[in-house]
């Protein structure tokens, strides 16, 4: 007698998406009450000509007015040792540019932080309601590689290394 297998469970977007690594990256920008930033996992290249990124941003972020307003924004990919500078700019009601944190304007008038070792700027092309988000394409006017790096991804809810199996350690740390 042969006995059926478990019915399929149908697991949230957030659980099917958790299963899946994402390069961590903070989003910046100005759109006239000051700096505003988040972490973002969903920046992705568009099209090679002519050059553009995209990335998403919740309705309900802090700081979705910034970059609804602003014309130009900024996006810093993050090394595997920059966890607290991911978490700075995840974290709500905070105020996210405030010292030890290092950053001058790029480019364009957007937010620049001082440590990253990829940075991307330029003028927002399009803004599109797609469901509780925003989808962002951005025309990529400058952007600088600082150093090479190792890559911070985001995977089952924690920050980790390229192949590592532990969590990635807080800035500064050993690992």
């Amino acid at each position: 007698m042969s006995v059926a297998p478990p019915a399929p469970t149908t697991p949230s977007l957030r659980e099917l998406f958790a299963a899946h690594a994402g390069a961590v990256a903070v989003v910046t920008a100005d759109g006239g009450a000051g700096p505003a930033g988040f972490t973002a996992t969903s920046v992705s290249s568009l099209s090679l000509e002519p050059p553009l990124l995209v990335f998403n941003v919740a309705r309900t972020s802090s700081s979705w007015d910034a970059v609804a307003s602003a014309a130009t924004v900024a996006v810093h990919f993050l090394d595997a040792s920059q966890t607290d500078l991911a978490r700075r700019f995840a974290a709500r009601g905070t105020d996210r540019f405030t010292a030890p944190l290092r950053w001058s304007p790029l480019p364009g008038g957007a937010p620049g932080l001082d440590d990253a070792p990829v940075v991307i700027t330029g003028p927002v092309e399009h803004r599109f309601a797609a469901g509780d988000h925003h989808l962002v394409v951005v025309r990529i006017a400058w952007a600088e590689v600082r150093r090479v790096h190792e890559p911070l991804l985001h995977h089952a809810g924690g920050y980790h290394r390229l192949g590592a199996a532990q969590p990635a350690a807080a800035a500064g740390s050993a690992w």
